[in-house]
């Protein structure tokens, strides 16, 4: 175990590193979802995150994992291609940062998670960290439904929001999984068990890779590997206390890219609701910090 960096302002540079070469994974994957659907974009980066993390594998030279531990790879795999085709899908209809600040939930969903799977007590500062989160929320969805919108944005939030949840469920498989397993087995397996999850759906859904997106598709599985190797690096070396606030640097990445790559507007709505439902989260990860160690877009 890596002992803590005696100048916590480099993992935490590290960590900023690494929360904004997800986002630009995100709004690579937001392009490919758009093009290609959200199902055959996550399914080909995947395959290709599993090349990339498999000829890594072998050359650190990682040992096989225990069966008790593969079953938790797969079943956490299962479950994170459920969460990854909901986020994904929901970004060809909204904007990058209206779905990153919603997707902020999640950690205070956990805490109500933690409470039914592992009989945890619901404190104060969980109930006032979910009444913040909600509010939030509601501002967004209220912003989004009171100007112009479709059908297709509302189901856009229901799809974060979904994903969200699944990713609270998400939150506690990761930390058993990271008690078990090292960063390099985790992102091999979970790259594969998640391509072979999805093609169950393939004969119905799956269509052939574009040529003109196979480098974009390769970019997207590097950065997400490329981040998950930062962050995992940067969480080894300082308290997660010092650098949960790095997380919500997401949304300005979503926020910049977004209007950079597709040019969206970033409304006051959606600005004061993701102000809330980070406080929320906040107040959650000072409550439990652990959950809130890890977001959405690190696990996609």
């Amino acid at each position: 175990m890596a002992e803590l960096h005696p100048r916590p302002f480099i993992p935490f540079l590290i960590a900023c590193a690494g929360i904004g070469t997800f986002s630009l994974m995100d709004a690579a994957m937001k392009d490919l979802s758009i093009a290609m659907g959200a199902y055959n974009a996550v399914i080909w980066r995947n395959m290709l995150g599993s090349l990339l993390m498999g000829v890594l594998f072998v050359v650190s030279r990682q040992p096989w994992p225990e069966a008790g531990v593969l079953k938790l790879h797969l079943w956490r795999s299962v479950v994170v291609s459920v969460m990854a085709v909901s986020f994904f899908w929901s970004l060809t209809v909204l904007p990058l940062a209206e779905a990153i600040g919603l997707s902020f939930i999640a950690p205070v969903i956990a805490l109500y998670l933690a409470a039914v799977m592992l009989g945890e007590v619901i404190g104060k500062a969980a109930i006032v960290a979910s009444v913040s989160g909600l509010l939030g929320v509601a501002i967004i969805i209220a912003g989004r439904v009171s100007g112009g919108y479709t059908t297709d944005h509302l189901w856009g939030a229901a799809a974060v929001l979904f994903s969200a949840v699944v990713f609270a469920y998400n939150l506690i498989l990761a930390r058993r999984q990271a008690q078990v397993a090292k960063p390099i087995e985790i992102a091999f397996f979970q790259n594969l068990f998640v391509a072979v999850t999805l093609s169950f759906a393939a004969p119905w859904l799956l269509v052939a890779m574009p040529v003109d997106k196979a480098p974009m598709l390769a970019g997207a599985a590097a950065l997400a590997i490329m981040s998950l190797l930062l962050l995992s690096w940067a969480y080894a070396r300082a308290e997660a206390q010092i650098l949960i606030p790095v997380e919500y640097t997401a949304f300005v990445w979503a926020a910049a890219f977004g209007w950079l790559f597709f040019s969206e507007p970033v409304t006051l709505p959606v600005l004061l609701g993701t102000l809330l439902i980070v406080t929320g989260s906040l107040i959650a990860a000072r409550a439990k910090p652990a959950p809130a160690a890890i977001t959405p877009a690190e696990t996609v």
